[in-house]
């Protein structure tokens, strides 16, 4: 068993997620194609000096592979933007919109002006030779496990084009993905332990999936970056899948461990992520020198109207209403029930009752479940249990004028056709004068077995329960069972 903080680890995620518009920077749709393409045009990529006036070194390791690039492209769902043939369109206002909502969601401050950025890629997936990624939003954060996370950086890219084959002197690929808006989330090292790290995935993709994002295979990819004492920044590449997540780390640590157990020396570098959770070498770990400004666009501004805008739209996250759903005294279960059969805002809208939650949440859900097993309803019946009805067989537990048992059998009597109305008059709950008579009654009825003792006091309750049909709670039941049997054989002997 390793003992990760002993060894040092730090660990942070990076996930980029598509969003559901048309694309960043045209408005070609964002759409995937399998036929064969009209258009194919073949380049070589030289890397740009950046910010710095130094060539990044990822980027000039990519340059000296010599390697020529031949882009598939479609007349009618990809454009002159893609092909680096014409400058980039007004940045896509809706995925700019979605961006923020997200960082909203991730407890980021949005900033009030921000410029596009050119990031230096020279392998091929980008036609010009770079990346288009602006910075959305600042000093985020999740809590997992009542610890918290940092995300210091929340940015919005063009996705690269996809990768249809490859020799070792040509690569092809296809344009249909290229400029697809990408939203990049990065946490700080904070994450200490592999499991932890595949938990703050799981998080983030939850708040992702509330929001406008693409489903489905290969519209969400996570890297991870994570060092060891002793070693240096790894990044690795498309870990696609969570659970992945914790075994790749492993992997990385055990070959980490190997090399400075052998006293070498562990270069920052960038690695892909395999299915078996080993990675390989992919390019050395680039810098800043990668990024110099975009200068075919203005600079975007986030305006506080946007904000408040975003603010006033924001969803809730599941695991946020189940952890309000419990402190109302509702069980983890029951709350994703809730969640599951969209009944939040029923729920919330009879709140308004004053009725213990408890009571609301099982009424309904778990109520219509159990008269449809035990009484073989149809779904067409159990939909005459509208909102209203539910509202008026709650103010009708309210005023006392039925018992909590007895609404399961208002509800089965309106599935049946009666008026809820009549419903809830024969369900009526009994005066207490009118309870002991009906008590008493029931005891003459079985005198001879209570007297001869063949009925135990906990079998005649069970009966008489049943027979009062839901007229009287089970604890005033009880209790005044208890008192008049005990009277009932002492006058007896």
């Amino acid at each position: 068993m390793i003992d990760y903080k002993k060894i040092g680890l730090k660990s942070g995620i990076e996930i980029h997620q598509q969003l559901d518009t048309h694309k960043l920077f045209c408005n070609c749709p964002s759409l995937l194609r399998k036929d064969n393409p009209d258009v194919i045009v073949r380049r070589r990529l030289y890397a740009a000096a950046g910010e710095t006036g130094k060539v990044d070194v990822a980027a000039f390791y990519e340059q000296t592979r010599k390697k020529e690039f031949v882009y598939q492209a479609y007349s009618d769902t990809t454009c002159l933007v893609e092909l680096d043939e014409e400058p980039p369109h007004q940045i896509n206002e809706e995925a700019l919109r979605i961006a923020l909502r997200i960082s909203l969601l991730l407890n980021a401050k949005p900033l009030a002006v921000t410029q596009v950025m050119r990031k230096t890629v020279v392998d091929g997936s980008n036609t010009s030779g770079f990346q288009r990624t602006l910075l959305i939003a600042k000093n985020g954060y999740i809590i997992v496990n009542g610890k918290k996370i940092g995300i210091p950086i929340i940015c919005l890219e063009e996705d690269a084009a996809r990768i249809i084959k490859q020799t070792d002197k040509e690569v092809v690929f296809r344009l249909d993905r290229l400029g697809i808006p990408l939203i990049e989330i990065a946490t700080s090292p904070d994450i200490e332990d592999p499991d932890e790290a595949k938990m703050v995935a799981l998080k983030i993709g939850e708040i992702l999936r509330y929001c406008k994002v693409k489903r489905g295979i290969g519209t969400i990819r996570q890297d991870v970056n994570m060092s060891i004492k002793g070693g240096s920044r790894i990044e690795i590449k498309g870990v696609q899948e969570p659970r992945l997540i914790t075994k790749t780390i492993e992997t990385e640590i055990t070959r980490q461990r190997d090399f400075l157990a052998k006293h070498k020396k562990i270069k920052p570098e960038v690695r892909k992520a395999e299915a078996d959770g080993k990675t390989t070498f992919l390019r050395p770990l680039p810098g800043a020198a990668r990024m110099y400004p975009e200068t075919d666009i203005p600079l975007v501004r986030i305006t506080k109207d946007m904000i408040k805008e975003s603010k006033k739209n924001l969803p809730r996250i599941k695991t946020d209403i189940i952890s309000d759903l419990e402190k109302q005294g509702i069980n983890k279960e029951l709350a994703k029930n809730l969640i599951k059969k969209k009944r939040i805002d029923m729920f919330n809208e009879l709140l308004k009752l004053k009725v213990e939650p408890k009571i609301i949440a099982k009424t309904i859900i778990l109520v219509p479940d159990s008269i449809k097993a035990h009484y073989n309803l149809t779904n067409e019946q159990l939909k005459k249990i509208t909102e209203e009805i539910f509202v008026l067989v709650l103010e009708a537990f309210k005023k006392n004028k039925i018992t909590k048992d007895a609404i399961e059998l208002v509800l089965l009597a309106v599935c049946k056709d009666m008026p809820v109305d009549e419903a809830i008059n024969q369900y009526k709950k009994l005066t207490d004068k009118e309870l002991e008579k009906k008590v008493r009654y029931i005891i003459l009825r079985y005198k001879k077995k209570l007297t001869k003792g063949e009925m135990p006091e906990k079998a005649f309750l069970g009966l008489a329960i049943k027979e009062l049909k839901g007229k009287a709670s089970g604890q005033d039941v009880a209790e005044l069972v208890s008192k008049l049997i005990t009277k009932f054989i002492k006058d007896s002997r």
